[in-house]
């Protein structure tokens, strides 16, 4: 049966704008091109923009006939990635390919200048390598991404020209497949450096609040790692599910809880006394401060519920809006619960902190009261399994 060459090539040109893995997509194409041009083998030499030169990324066809994947790796001065980098050869291709046979030919036309018969005579050499007939090059703008090397057709006869055709203009979309692939790739890497950048900046501003009050150092450490551990037990007990982005959202909201502290005076912070009514009133005034520093970090909107809402009680008496029972976020539920234990075990120059054991009773004392029963039930077993 006839292949219909102008529809394969639509599908190909279909399936690779969806795809956004340069390694994938190469390896896609270069299965299309072996199943359906029925060649012995096809490898693709893919530029390598970091270290300037072109590698056999992909190899497709049988063992033993194929060169392999990472095997040849060529610098542009290659005498075959010069023969597709030269203006003045372009025009020795045939329908924008060159053969095998066609450059044998060639090294023996003395109206081709010897610099440029030399060139392809290397080039050759390069093939033979390969054990290839024919490389089909496939540029973006003027910059060649690769170049597409084939094996001699499986029943041995020639390439046809509407095979010619279809490879020719599939290196064209293939072109433009791979350099989007390419920039997706690198998006990605430069949101994942981003995205560390921002964690590791986190970090530091959650020690900066730490280091501010002198008689809570590594709290902060301590009510992430209690949040992490809850979040697990809740998962565990398929009490609810919850999404990695979530797992972010609270690692994030725990370390920074209490940034707003930034903006209290350490006067107040480190007091070696009982707080005033109206020192009392300031120092609840860094949730809502906390909320002013990170709002406009639009990507936080999430991760500001936790820093906001985390002194709220779940009988709707916490502050700083009086939000009650399941109104309260989750988020900010979770860092309630490991804020204030933590809190209640802390040493204090007006008084000593409670041991472990008291603290435990007190947050179940208050389940239904100041905290999520749920969060409570999930806290108390951690407790009791010696991780708290």
């Amino acid at each position: 049966m006839a292949i219909d060459y102008k529809k394969e090539l639509e599908t190909a040109a279909k399936n690779m704008i969806l795809v956004h893995e340069p390694d994938l997509l190469i390896k896609m194409i270069v299965r299309t091109i072996v199943q359906k041009i029925k060649v012995k083998h096809a490898g693709i030499l893919l530029r390598d923009k970091e270290k300037n030169s072109y590698v056999l990324n992909v190899s497709g066809g049988p063992k033993g006939i194929r060169v392999p994947a990472g095997f040849a790796r060529m610098d542009p001065d290659n005498p075959l990635i010069r023969f597709f980098t030269t203006k003045r050869l372009s025009s020795v291709m045939k329908n924008g390919a060159f053969f095998y046979s066609d450059g044998e030919k060639m090294i023996k036309n003395s109206r081709i200048p010897a610099e440029l018969r030399e060139i392809i005579r290397q080039s050759l050499y390069q093939m033979d390598i390969f054990d290839s007939v024919a490389g089909v090059p496939s540029y973006f703008q003027d910059s060649l991404l690769g170049v597409l090397l084939l094996g001699k057709k499986a029943n041995g006869r020639n390439l046809r020209h509407r095979e010619i055709d279809f490879l020719v203009a599939l290196a064209s979309d293939v072109a433009m497949a791979i350099r989007n692939a390419q920039l997706f790739k690198d998006l990605e890497q430069e949101l994942i450096k981003k995205h560390n950048m921002f964690i590791n900046t986190t970090v530091a501003l959650a020690a900066a609040v730490d280091a501010k009050d002198h008689y809570t150092h590594g709290h902060i450490n301590r009510v992430t790692n209690i949040c992490m551990e809850i979040v697990a037990k809740l998962t565990q007990k398929d009490k609810v599910k919850f999404s990695d982005k979530f797992m972010e959202n609270l690692h994030i909201a725990s370390l920074l809880h209490d940034i707003g502290k930034i903006g209290i005076p350490e006067a107040i912070l480190n007091k070696p006394g009982p707080l005033t009514d109206e020192e009392r009133k300031i120092i609840n005034g860094h949730t809502l401060i906390g909320v002013n520093i990170l709002q406009p970090i639009k990507e936080l909107e999430t991760v500001i519920q936790g820093v906001k809402y985390h002194h709220e009680r779940y009988d709707g008496a916490g502050y700083p809006e009086g939000l009650k029972g399941d109104a309260i976020p989750i988020l900010a539920a979770i860092i309630a619960v490991a804020d204030s234990y933590d809190a209640m075990t802390l040493d204090r120059p007006y008084r000593n902190g409670l041991s472990k054991n008291a603290a435990m009773e007190e947050i179940e004392t208050q389940s239904g009261k100041q905290f999520h029963p749920m969060i409570v039930q999930a806290f108390s077993e951690l407790y009791r399994e010696g991780k708290i």
